[in-house]
């Protein structure tokens, strides 16, 4: 058992049209959520960034972080992922120093490289160009935070000899998503961390830190977890299953798992839960998964779980987070 490794929730805010909710009523019950789950024994919370979405994913993980620190007082807030390529990267320097400052230290950014065409056209970047951008912003990020001039000049970004300011008194950690063997281990190598997404690539990660003269102790791994928990997980997954199936379904037409048009959408909630990333795990299951995993992967330090799937409503998702907080965390810990 570790006693290190923080549990969270994990947020898209995502508000589709089959169920839809007014936007400051959504944000206002989420939030409460968020502050209530914190007294509940959670220690995290980890926002998503997509832009252009009909059900308003939340494009703005940042602002959303910052009403969260107003909101929470021990709470680690982190991002998981924000889309590194679509921003200016002395920009998001700026704002997470903020964030950093603003919230006594407890804000970690994770970014990733993004992958729907929509997003680059729009932001004028290109998908092509995805390594240099995330390389470069990373670089200019942590010169940014050093407190002495940024002087980087590459392929894609040119910063002078300016300093950015006020740089965080509790430096963030740099997690890189990714879920293919180049990204992976890309976050080895230019990262604090990997931010892992159901399991996949935690070997990858492993054995590209030794390959790169690191030890694995020095990798951190940021895990969100797909798991569905409940006393009957069955039955749980029968009740959100339209949930969990839009859900799955728009990452699949968006190219999140390949080429969209490529890879064929889940007919069915069942089919959904059976083939994609999702468990279905009570207690006992849950304990014991997360065990081992932290047992073999001793350097993941946070496991978050979807608040709740799009479309579900606060309360239904309170029930799973109640369960998790009475019957899985004090074991775990």
């Amino acid at each position: 058992m570790s006693n290190n490794v923080n549990y969270g929730l994990w947020y898209d805010f995502r508000n589709p049209v089959p169920w839809r909710q007014d936007f400051e009523a959504f944000y206002a019950e989420r939030l409460q959520q968020i502050a209530e789950a914190e007294a509940l024994g959670f220690n995290s919370v980890w926002l998503t960034e997509h832009h252009f979405c009909d059900d308003g994913y939340t494009p703005s993980p940042l602002v959303l972080s910052a009403a969260i620190g107003a909101r929470t007082r021990q709470m680690r807030i982190g991002t998981n992922l924000m889309l590194l390529p679509l921003h200016d990267p002395v920009r998001m320097a700026e704002d997470a120093a903020t964030l950093s400052l603003t919230t006594g230290g407890r804000f970690d950014l994770g970014v990733g490289i993004g992958y729907r065409q929509l997003e680059f056209d729009q932001f004028q970047r290109s998908l092509k160009h995805r390594p240099s951008l995330v390389e470069e912003g990373i670089e200019i990020i942590r010169r940014s935070w050093s407190g002495d001039a940024v002087n980087f000049s590459g392929k894609r970004f040119q910063v002078g000899d300016l300093r950015v300011t006020p740089t965080p008194v509790h430096t963030p950690d740099i997690l890189l998503g990714g879920m293919v063997q180049p990204a992976i281990e890309r976050a080895a190598r230019v990262a604090d961390g990997f931010l892992c997404t159901g399991g996949i690539g935690l070997d990858i990660y492993s054995e590209a830190l030794v390959s790169q003269g690191k030890s694995v102790e020095e990798g951190k791994a940021v895990l969100g977890c797909w798991a569905i928990i409940s006393e009957d997980p069955e039955a749980e997954a029968a009740r959100v299953g339209d949930h969990v199936l839009y859900q799955i379904n728009e990452y699949i037409k968006w190219g999140a798992f390949g080429p969209p048009g490529e890879t064929p959408l889940f007919e069915d909630a069942p089919t959904a839960i059976e083939n994609g990333l999702y468990e279905l795990w009570d207690a006992e299951m849950a304990v014991d998964k997360l065990s081992q995993l932290i047992s073999d992967y001793p350097m993941i330090s946070d496991i978050h779980f979807w608040a709740q799937f799009p479309g579900e409503s606060v309360e239904s998702g309170n029930r799973r987070l109640k369960y998790i907080a009475e019957k899985v965390l004090p074991r775990l810990r």
